[in-house]
């Protein structure tokens, strides 16, 4: 396989004209894809292949009264006209329930005894997975806004009662309302936050 750029188009759509939307059409998100967008985030890299990240699709109306409490004033109605929230968690004992029973065996080794390095690992690499959720939601046509305007302890006690998964943060997804555009925000500069040494 040679290496090659991908097309300005997608750059486009990925990237360059992306943008975090904060009012989204009321067109419904399909489970169909809901899943199509894990199928492609799920093949972003992770440490260890440790997958880390887990993910509660808030669509219903029922589940949206449960996660509306722990939200800050500033997100709560666009989270709340959005078609879908996305809660971007992280397993704490994501070394033991892993697919391949061989990686889960090395893992054990590692992250067992250190609850420590545990959580640094699943925090750092669900974090890049929801990364991931971001740009595979891009690539499939919807939009974007993530968020971290919520109460963490209250999510984790509504949503995720045993403990053992951890919020990172919400991103609500569906299809931009072009008709309330928002002007872009500027961007760093390379030479601003990047050096080559």
């Amino acid at each position: 396989m040679t290496d090659q750029v991908i097309d300005d188009v997608v750059l486009d759509r990925l990237f360059r004209s992306a943008r975090s939307v904060h009012t989204f059409k009321p067109d419904p998100v399909s489970d169909s894809t809901l899943r199509n967008l894990y199928e492609l985030l799920k093949w972003g890299p992770t440490a260890f292949n440790s997958q880390p990240a887990r993910y509660v699709f808030v669509r219903s109306a029922e589940a949206k009264a449960r996660l509306t409490p722990a939200l800050s004033g500033g997100n709560r109605d666009k989270t709340l006209a959005a078609p879908v929230t996305v809660i971007v968690a992280y397993d704490l004992k994501f070394f033991s329930d892993h697919p391949d029973e061989t990686a889960s065996a090395q893992m054990t080794k590692i992250f067992a005894n250190s609850a420590e390095l545990a959580t640094a690992t699943a925090f750092r690499n669900g974090t890049l997975q929801g990364a991931y959720l971001v740009i595979a939601a891009r690539a499939l046509g919807l939009t974007v806004g993530p968020m971290s305007g919520f109460d963490a302890n209250a999510i984790n006690r509504e949503f995720f009662p045993h403990g053992r998964y951890q919020a990172n943060f919400l991103a609500n997804i569906g299809y931009a309302d072009e008709t309330l555009p928002r002007p872009r925000a500027p961007r760093f500069e390379f030479d601003d936050v990047a050096e080559i040494l």
